[in-house]
């Protein structure tokens, strides 16, 4: 039996494991016992991983759309129809008539090309992924205080630190190995709060858990810094030799009325002022977050008063400090580093820097795009208006993850063309007019960049199915159909070229990743070993930290007498996401079958709801229905996973837009509950 080591498709932890394989079958596989991350251990998502690969409903051959129903066609036929199509909308209407959207799902390699064929075949700047409804506030905020969007620090270092504050991460069901480093720091002494609206298995663990009214984090993070400036806690030489902007901060939080903390918080000016002693005076202090942190309004906003938090105390540049965003999915990190984002080029480099823009052109060939592009969450108007025409969308199902889902699919049908890159036949792929067949993880070679920064070989371990290829090879393609040099044989190739452009992947080849764990970005140059963590004393990529101010607003759609109740969303440990892949395993289906709603006992029984009855649940988007389970939330909170495409929870979602960072307020919708009519 054959083993192939390669990493876990799932979450951004990036656990790694040996694929077994019989007779070009994956027929099981065991976790790599010396991986410093997950060190012989996985979740239960993990252990599942290879059941989607040889599932009967993989997409096998190009298809094409008559009338209502797909038609199978070779490929040189569908490259030929997407190619001449493409073309002619280009000509017709101009490049920006096109949007594209990458897959964090997909290798730095073939995130890198997506972002390539969008700005040097298309010629636009509309390229944009899941990022953006995720962790866009990360990179924008994270960029704007230190100078670099990514987790600072390294996850083995979470169970050396001696306070950790956790914000909106579930992190045992979400990136249960990480968990496991948190209850090892627990283990060593060190003191846990979580801030959560939910009671999550890692709240029951904590020495003080915060239940916190959804998206009142700036509230509650001011209220702790202007509790650590007020006691004099906060780290003055670091302030003074390592950020600017904190004249005009701490006048900012003199101004901040801390009597306003309860009301909005949910939370007593006690328990605030506890916390925020702890953060201030345990060494080393580490602060974890993840969706729950970013995916608002404020999101920005968000990221931005937990990273004034690190520069108050000096809480950074340190081993187990830190502000660590915990990514995603698998490749999250890599496909924003890889550019699949409308505001930079890759390498978080600007179209606006006219030497980034030659340096990108003289490798191309081509003249790329510097209008500012489209995001993900202003497709939808502008396919409406008529300034997107077409669309090419790769690994991703938004009609299913993006808020307000009926303008989406609506808008997805008002194109002239829409082309659909997938593995399964997805909601969205139903809509497109033609279909390619697409090879997953463990069909092809390439790499992935972890949570932590940490890039790492995949290997392909069986051949696709059917005729299905490579993302890279289609995308290639489809490039030369257009008239384009796209002559890749090999993804370590495109690595090389990434290289050649991308500063912190400088040092990145195949030979240096083949008998290693992986290298950390930054990694300048074929003999730096990486970093484990960043901003080193106080050396910060933008130069020095810089202390933002950030106001507090309210969820934009905010409850009222009739829509009484906040629904937040998030995961659970046995799915992921909108269960595309995971719904195809039946011992993960098994353990949660059906849609559920989680509700507070009192208040579901005020409405005489009992535990196991079916709820309709309802926003001023649109009605989904769930069975109600009970657990602890904040007050007037409900809470339900996005796993379950029977009922989207992200039909009810808002679109309203974060201003920094273009992510929609996805993670809070106001709703009524009602027991469903029989």
């Amino acid at each position: 039996m054959k083993q192939v080591l390669t990493v876990c498709p799932y979450c951004a932890v990036g656990c790694n494991f040996y694929l077994e394989v019989s007779d070009g079958r994956v027929v099981g596989l065991t976790p790599s016992l010396n991986h410093p991350i997950n060190e012989g251990g996985l979740c239960i998502k993990g252990w599942h991983a290879y059941q989607t690969i040889h599932h009967p409903d993989r997409l096998k051959f190009p298809l094409k759309k008559e009338g209502s129903q797909f038609k199978r066609i070779s490929w040189d036929e569908a490259i030929s129809i997407v190619a001449e199509k493409f073309q002619e909308i280009k000509d017709k209407y101009g490049p920006d008539a096109f949007a594209v959207i990458g897959s964090a799902r997909y290798t730095n390699e073939e995130n890198f090309l997506i972002q390539k064929f969008a700005r040097a075949v298309l010629g636009t700047n509309n390229v944009d992924h899941c990022a953006r409804i995720c962790h866009s506030p990360t990179v924008t905020g994270l960029s704007m205080a230190f100078g670099s969007g990514a987790m600072t620090n390294s996850i083995a270092e979470i169970e050396d630190a001696k306070m950790l504050l956790v914000v909106g991460a579930n992190t045992t069901e979400a990136h249960p190995l990480i968990a496991r480093r948190i209850i090892r720091a627990i283990r060593k002494g060190a003191k846990l709060v979580v801030v959560d609206p939910r009671s999550t298995d890692l709240a029951e663990i904590s020495d003080i858990h915060l239940p916190l009214q959804p998206n009142s984090d700036i509230i509650l993070f001011t209220a702790m810094a202007k509790i650590i400036v007020e006691n004099g806690l906060h780290n003055e030489q670091f302030i003074r030799e390592h950020t600017e902007g904190f004249d005009e901060y701490l006048k900012f939080l003199k101004d901040f009325d801390l009597s306003s903390v309860p009301g909005i918080t949910g939370i007593s000016l006690d328990l605030v002022e506890k916390v925020a002693r702890m953060y201030a005076t345990i060494e080393p202090a580490s602060i974890i977050y993840c969706l729950g942190v970013t995916e608002h309004l404020t999101g920005t906003e968000n990221v931005l008063s937990l990273a004034n938090l690190a520069l108050l105390t000096g809480n950074i540049g340190k081993p187990s400090t830190g502000v660590n965003p915990l990514r995603g999915q698998n490749n999250v990190q890599g496909a924003s580093d890889m550019a699949v984002l409308a505001e930079f080029l890759p390498g978080y480099q600007r179209y606006t820097d006219p030497e980034t823009v030659e340096k990108f052109e003289k490798v191309w060939g081509v003249k790329i795009p510097t209008t500012p592009g489209l995001t993900i969450g202003e497709y939808p108007d502008a396919i409406l208006e008529g300034k997107i025409k077409a669309m090419y969308i790769t690994g991703e199902d938004p009609v299913l993850t993006d808020p307000d889902a009926s303008r989406v699919q609506k808008a997805l049908k008002s194109l002239e063309f829409l082309v659909v890159q997938d593995i399964f036949m997805t909601k969205t792929a139903e809509l497109a007019d033609i279909i390619l067949p697409a090879a997953l993880w463990a069909e092809k070679d390439g790499t992935f960049t972890n949570t932590e920064r940490r890039i790492q070989r995949i290997r392909k371990a069986v051949d696709p199915p059917g005729e299905a290829k490579p993302d890279w090879e289609i995308m290639s393609m489809i490039a030369r159909k257009m008239g384009f040099d796209w002559n890749y044989s090999h993804p370590s190739e495109i690595m090389d070229e990434i290289a050649t452009l991308v500063p912190i992947y400088a040092g990145v080849s195949y030979d240096r990743l083949e008998y290693r764990w992986g290298l950390q970005w930054p990694v300048r140059s074929k003999d730096h070993l990486g970093t484990p963590y960043l901003h080193k004393d106080g050396n910060f990529a933008r130069g020095k930290g810089k202390f933002h101010l950030v106001h507090y607003r309210p969820p934009s759609d905010e409850r009222n007498d009739e829509y009484p109740f906040y629904l937040v969303t998030g995961r659970h440990g046995f799915h992921w996401h909108v269960g595309s892949m995971t719904g195809k395993s039946p011992e993960l289906s098994r353990e949660y079958p059906k849609p559920y709603i989680v509700m507070n006992k009192s208040e579901a029984q005020e409405l005489g709801i009992r535990e196991g009855m079916r709820v309709r649940i309802e926003s001023r988007r649109g009605r989904i229905h769930a069975i109600v389970k009970f657990g602890s939330l904040s007050k007037h909170t409900a809470f339900m996973p996005m796993h379950f495409p029977e009922e989207p929870v992200n039909l009810l979602m808002p679109n309203t837009l974060d201003p920094y960072s273009k992510m929609p307020d996805l993670k809070v919708a106001a709703v009524k509950i009602e027991l469903e009519e029989s």
